[in-house]
Parts: C-alpha cells; sequence; structure tokens
C-alpha cells in the first residue's frame, strides 16, 4: 500500500523525544517498525521551524541543522517543511500571586505554520492520488478535519500515530481507520548512523 507519512515535529518531539537520548532519530526506519509490512511508505514529510539559540543553549539551531542535514543525506525520502516562530509579550496571571501582584508580563514563543502546512499537502497529496494511506504523527486536533476530507471525500484510508504515553486526541481518532504509538523501545532501535555514511555528519555530543 502506497503510503505517505506527515509528521509534526515539535509534536513528536515534546511528545517521545525531549529528555530522551534518542532523538538522532531515523524517521522512515521508526515508521517501518510502527506499521505493519503492507506499508510501503514512499516519503515522510518532516513539518518543523527553525529554532532559536537561548541563553542557557546557544547551540540549539547547530544541533538542529546538523540533524535535518543527516536526515536530508541518508533518507531521500525525506521532505522538510518549515514554518515560523512568533514571539511577543502578554500579560499572564501568576499561578501563585505576591503581595497584590497578580500578573506578570511574559515573553510567549509559539511555533506557527506546522499545522497549516501538514493540513494542506494532506489534501493535496490525497486530491493527487499520490498516495493509498496516510499517516499523520500528531496529537494536534486542528488537524482532524483534513482528515476527515481525505477519508471521506477522497477515499483514502488515514493512520493516527501519537507520540509518546499522551492520550490521542479523539477528534483526531474519529477519522482515523487505524492508530499507533510511538514507544521508547522503537526510537531506541531506530537511530541514525554515526557518522552518516560518505559525510562528516555526526551525531552532536551532548545528544
Amino acid at each position: 500500500m502506497r503510503t505517505f507519512v506527515y509528521v509534526d515535529g515539535f509534536n513528536l518531539y515534546y511528545g517521545a523525544l525531549k529528555e530522551t537520548p534518542w532523538k538522532w532519530l531515523d524517521l522512515p526506519a521508526l515508521f517501518a517498525r510502527v506499521l505493519q509490512p503492507h506499508h510501503d511508505i514512499l516519503k515522510v514529510k518532516y513539518y518543523t521551524a527553525r529554532v532559536s539559540g537561548t541563553p542557557a543553549d546557544r547551540s540549539k539551531p547547530q544541533r538542529q541543522d546538523v540533524y535535518l542535514r543527516a536526515l536530508r543525506h541518508f533518507r531521500p525520502e525525506i521532505e522538510v517543511y518549515f514554518g515560523h516562530f512568533l514571539s511577543h509579550a502578554v500579560t499572564a496571571p501568576l499561578a501563585q500571586p505576591v503581595g497584590n501582584l497578580r500578573t506578570a508580563r511574559v515573553i510567549r514563543t509559539e511555533e506557527k505554520g506546522s499545522d497549516v502546512n501538514l493540513a494542506v499537502h494532506l489534501l493535496n497529496d490525497g486530491w493527487l492520488n499520490a498516495y493509498d494511506c496516510a499517516v499523520v504523527v500528531s496529537n494536534d486536533s486542528d488537524i482532524a478535519e483534513a482528515m476527515r476530507l481525505v477519508r471521506e471525500q477522497q477515499g483514502k484510508r488515514i493512520g493516527l500515530v501519537t507520540p509518546g504515553n499522551r492520550d490521542p486526541s479523539r477528534q483526531l481518532l474519529a477519522h482515523a481507520d487505524f492508530a499507533r504509538r510511538i514507544r521508547t523501545g522503537g526510537l531506541r532501535q531506530a537511530q541514525l548512523p554515526d557518522p552518516i555514511p560518505g559525510t562528516t555528519i555526526r551525531k552532536p555530543a551532548n545528544w
């Protein structure tokens, strides 16, 4: 079965990868383990945004760049699409007010565009008859309507893969033909080679 996999990169990271040693992840190898053998994975589309360094960790952008270059060199079926970050100051209530102080000004950073890009590609690839089955790797309910249209109007099969141990979104489950989870054992067994063959690209030392 011709299968495309659509990966919400930040859902994957925060749901399954953060605080683990498995960030050097071979995405096609992982989904070959998660899905059944009849799935012929033609493409893995990965939706993310360029991260920025912080005072506590200025090397975040370099690590991300190394990882994306590793994926592109080693896995030609990978396609990477970028959203962007928006940062702005907002007034937020304090969880524990101090005296008369009830609120504080904080910087809120939001990743924008990845869910829209994923939904648009999911629909467009379906209309182009590029796949028989689309697998959505996310727990973001904003994608539910695109999944519904692909399943009901295009007659395609839809799979849902939930990163980590969170309960899957009910809105997404309602439009999925099957559901799977990404577990720690699968992450451990689906790591990129270090270094990437034929290159000098290596796993970041602090990963």
